[in-house]
């Protein structure tokens, strides 16, 4: 069963695993992809620890590993070599009937004529990243924690140019007001609504400035506005700023019932973003599998 077929069961609820880049942070590593490299035994433990939690699908640790993203920030990685790598310790953690999804996120500039990036520019990096990731093995891809609608259908169009796999597109809110938006200003509805027209095969929500319970009433605005499953991946709570370190403290029993709302407001695809830990997943599977 290839993963479209997995997530065209309109009455499943497929769970995912939680954040790889705090997990990290809190080993003193690097949070990026370039742990991939430098410590893929580390990455490989964290994918490990969600499989272990029953998860059904996981994400390769390659959020930013976008060529443009990597190029300015300094990285100092191949984009080859570090998708690849993602790729690969994804799918040495996936067990039976567990997917991979290769992850893409912004390129960390904003589109003309906002910022100095060009949507061509950034159509050739996300082209060049899906195809990696595809040449590595993931089953599909998910494109994720964008706050600018026109760069994740940038993204989503760029992906579904050149590989033949399903494509998760998930957008982070700032706020509930006004239909919910983005900091670009995109509400909820018109994300979903694109998403879908674009090809999406799931749209959703992850990240951002909202807890989970917020995050329900984000994906009843989606699911409104949608036939498509709903993806819902908030963080551990809204994050906070302690002595100049951002800090996610909520627990995976407040975490996992947030969660439940989010099901409850028509979400099929449930995991967290920011600050989660197994911990989080683990509670989550707990109740959501009762």
């Amino acid at each position: 069963m290839n993963l479209l077929e997995f997530l065209s069961d309109n009455k499943k609820i497929t769970l995912l695993d939680g954040a790889m880049g705090t997990q990290l942070a809190e080993a003193g590593l690097e949070m990026g992809g370039q742990s991939n490299i430098t410590h893929p035994d580390a990455v490989l433990a964290v994918h490990r620890q969600y499989v272990d939690c029953g998860v059904d699908l996981l994400i390769t640790n390659t959020l930013t590993m976008n060529r443009i993203n990597i190029e300015s920030h300094n990285v100092g990685v191949d984009v080859r070599e570090v998708n690849l790598a993602g790729a690969r310790l994804a799918k040495a953690a996936a067990r039976g009937g567990q997917y991979v999804l290769g992850d893409m996120g912004s390129t960390g500039k904003m589109l003309k004529p906002y910022g100095d990036l060009s949507e061509d520019d950034a159509y050739a990096a996300f082209k060049e990243q899906a195809t990696i990731l595809a040449e590595g093995g993931v089953d599909g891809l998910i494109v994720e924690t964008m706050f600018d609608l026109r760069e994740a259908l940038c993204a989503l169009r760029a992906a579904k140019e050149v590989v033949d796999l399903s494509v998760i597109t998930s957008i982070t809110f700032n706020t509930l007001k006004n239909g919910g938006r983005t900091i670009m200003g995109n509400s909820a509805r018109d994300c979903a609504q694109a998403l879908t027209e674009a090809g999406a095969c799931a749209v959703g929500a992850n990240c951002g400035s909202l807890d989970p319970f917020q995050m329900a009433e984000i994906v009843s605005k989606m699911r409104e506005a949608t036939s498509l499953p709903v993806l819902a991946q908030p963080n551990a709570g809204k994050p906070r700023l302690v002595q100049n370190t951002t800090v996610f403290d909520m627990s995976p029993s407040d975490f996992a019932a947030g969660i439940y709302e989010c099901m409850q407001a028509g979400a099929r695809l449930l995991g967290g973003c920011c600050g989660t830990s197994p911990n989080h997943i683990r509670a989550m599977v707990t109740l959501i599998r009762k």
